[in-house]
């Protein structure tokens, strides 16, 4: 067996030779995954000992036999071939290239480039497989129309595509989404700036750092480890039903899961339905929006959550105002609209005069906030988070606004009166404590050992005393409409002096 850094049309890799990144990072060559006798082509760790495989070309189409061959034929094209000859696999040049080279960078590209100018023909990068590399695009090249997605490999032993994929799904405001067949599996919501509006974990850390690009030519979502000596890669797994990022602890020679999503319960893609709120804290985790309710209450006590909620008042467009929501992972941007110039007053402007906005906010939230989104129709997959997640203004009818704002008041008033009442005991403990102190000082400098009952030394206290009958009969027996409060004494009452 030998390896080589770069092919030729000259030259060519079968079973036993392998092409090798210049910085020994990876290797590219043939292997039978598992007890499987197919042979595949693919590209792994070199470096690693626990063999970790990051693309494979011939996933729909392996070699059923214990030989294969790659090399680039007369037309400058990439084909790999069995040991029949037969052609299972190539890269499809639609024009000849002239001088090609293969070549495998040391970020784990396999690139086809023009040996002349250095242009790449054609590279790995833009047909991921299972795992997404750092220095990768995931989204889609507008000009090319190439779509940059993962798509998981069926069992540990089967390299060929299972139904569990991962990608940008290009809405008016796009968002990253992983399917399960055609179902729809876990969203992260758009990104808002900072990070993705369902992942407020994304944040800056000593691993990598993360970017997301939108433009006329491209979208995508790509990242860049931060130390070259750390290895690290995301992959979709079929097995777990998870999107995992690991990485290479060498010390113990073993791959470390340093996040997954889904995360918890709450993940899962539109488990309340429509216009329904997730809280992985709450009982049960499923609740309707504020001006909602269930809509087959039956089922919704049964925990079948999945026809969602509907308002409790009709709408009645123009007349209606919007309710603020905060803390959310903002809904499914299917039916979305969004536009990066807009303030927040022309936004809520904009989606007040379409009688189908149903929500709206900043897109982009950092700083004081910039940029419309807008929400039509059911809002879908919302999920409250403990803190971290963004601002939601929800439309509501004019009645509803005024009962929350009646909620709102009673509630302060509920918490000022609290807070006076807590006010009104600690002042009370406060001047008991103090005059005990005052007591207690006295007592010592006079040198009384029992002030009580010494009728030739009584003083002009801060705080007098009462026998019980008095206090009895001023509080009502202690009655409990006497009471105001608790404090680190006990309960205090509020009491009447026959003589004040």
């Amino acid at each position: 067996s030998f390896a080589v850094d770069s092919i030729t049309p000259s030259q060519s890799i079968s079973d036993g030779s392998t092409l090798v990144s210049k910085d020994g990072s990876f290797e590219l060559g043939f292997f039978s995954p598992g007890s499987s006798k197919n042979l595949y082509l693919g590209i792994w760790y070199k470096s690693i000992p626990v063999k970790t495989f990051v693309w494979v070309a011939n996933r729909l189409n392996p070699i059923n036999g214990s030989s294969g061959l790659l090399k680039i034929n007369s037309t400058g094209n990439l084909v790999l071939m069995s040991q029949n000859e037969s052609v299972v696999w190539s890269i499809g040049l639609q024009k000849q290239a002239r001088n090609p080279v293969l070549q495998l960078l040391d970020s784990g590209n396999l690139v086809l480039r023009d040996g002349n100018s250095g242009i790449f023909l054609w590279e790995s990068f833009d047909y991921p497989s299972d795992t997404f590399l750092p220095g990768m695009k995931m989204g889609w090249d507008l000009r090319k129309g190439v779509k940059w997605r993962l798509t998981a490999w069926k069992s540990p032993d089967d390299p060929s595509p299972g139904d569990f994929t991962y990608g940008i799904e290009m809405h008016p405001y796009p968002e990253p989404v992983i399917r399960k067949g055609t179902s729809k599996f876990y969203r992260t919501g758009p990104w808002n700036g900072l990070q993705f509006s369902g992942s407020p974990d994304l944040k800056p850390n000593p691993i990598y750092d993360y970017f997301f690009v939108s433009n006329e030519y491209e979208v995508y979502y790509t990242y860049n480890l931060k130390n070259k000596s750390v290895i690290s890669r995301i992959v979709l797994n079929q097995t777990s039903n998870t999107r995992e990022r690991y990485i290479w602890i060498e010390a113990s020679q073993v791959w470390h899961r340093y996040t997954a999503v889904p995360r918890d319960y709450c993940d899962y893609y539109g488990l309340c339905g429509s216009n329904g709120n997730c809280i992985i804290s709450g009982s049960p985790v499923c609740q309707c929006l504020q001006g909602f309710k269930p809509k087959l209450p039956e089922k919704w006590s049964l925990m079948d959550w999945s026809q969602g909620c509907v308002r409790n008042k009709p709408l009645s467009c123009h007349k209606d105002g919007f309710l603020q929501f905060v803390d959310l992972k903002w809904p499914d941007t299917t039916f979305s609209w969004v536009n990066q110039s807009m303030s927040l007053n022309e936004c809520r402007a904009k989606c007040l005069n379409n009688c189908s906005c149903m929500a709206y906010t900043n897109s982009d939230i950092r700083g004081s906030g910039s940029g419309c989104a807008m929400w039509f129709g059911d809002l879908m997959d919302i999920r409250q988070f403990p803190s971290g997640g963004q601002d939601l203004y929800i439309r509501m009818p004019a009645s509803e606004l005024e009962a929350s704002h009646v909620h709102k008041v009673k509630r302060a008033v509920i918490v000022a009166a609290t807070l006076a009442a807590v006010c009104g005991m600690l002042i009370v403990g406060l001047y008991i404590c103090r005059s005990r102190t005052n007591l207690k000082v006295k007592t010592e400098r006079s040198g009384i050992m029992d002030y009580q009952n010494n009728e030739g030394h009584n003083e002009d206290l801060d705080l007098p005393f009462f026998d019980l009958s008095t206090i009895v009969c001023a509080t009502e027996n202690f009655a409990i409409n006497k009471k105001i409060g608790e404090g680190g004494f006990g309960s205090v009452y509020m009491g009447i002096l026959e003589d004040e």
